[in-house]
């Protein structure tokens, strides 16, 4: 009895560590796999010395992850003085922070550079949300 017992804990272990190296190897795989769409983002290059940034963190920042934008463009921020992540190496001119860049698959949409308070930046927000939708080939109800 005490051997079938063992066996069986064995088993359950070796699916275990099956399931575990099929969930980190596809994981991998969706790290390095080049060819996939990577979805829209918004990428926000800061510095931390940039009072603007501090404004917009302080203005737009709490508000803008609970917002219809942000479901489809999430934020992600890079220190404009700091190594950019490889998928960004391609993105040119950014020299003011803050800037927001909407980047889809790779590729610069459309930007907006400094910040001049919320009401514009929500603003010019839309108008991105406007290059993003001709790229998809709709609007912003849907059709």
């Amino acid at each position: 009895m005490q051997r079938s017992q063992d066996t069986a804990r064995r088993g359950r272990r070796a699916r275990v560590a099956r399931t575990l190296a099929g969930a980190l190897l596809a994981g991998l795989m969706g790290l390095v796999g080049g060819s996939a769409a990577r979805a829209a983002e918004l990428v926000m290059f800061e510095s931390p010395s940039c009072t603007w940034c501090q404004q917009w963190h302080a203005e737009v920042g709490p508000a803008y992850a609970k917002t219809d934008e942000a479901t489809r463009v999430p934020l992600r921020r890079v220190n404009l003085h700091g190594d950019w992540p490889e998928d960004l190496k391609d993105i040119r001119g950014v020299t003011f922070t803050p800037t927001f860049v909407l980047v889809e698959d790779g590729k610069e949409l459309d930007r907006i550079t400094g910040y001049a308070g919320a009401d514009l930046f929500w603003f010019q927000l839309a108008t991105l949300m406007t290059a993003l939708n001709d790229t998809e080939g709709g609007t912003d109800d849907g059709s």
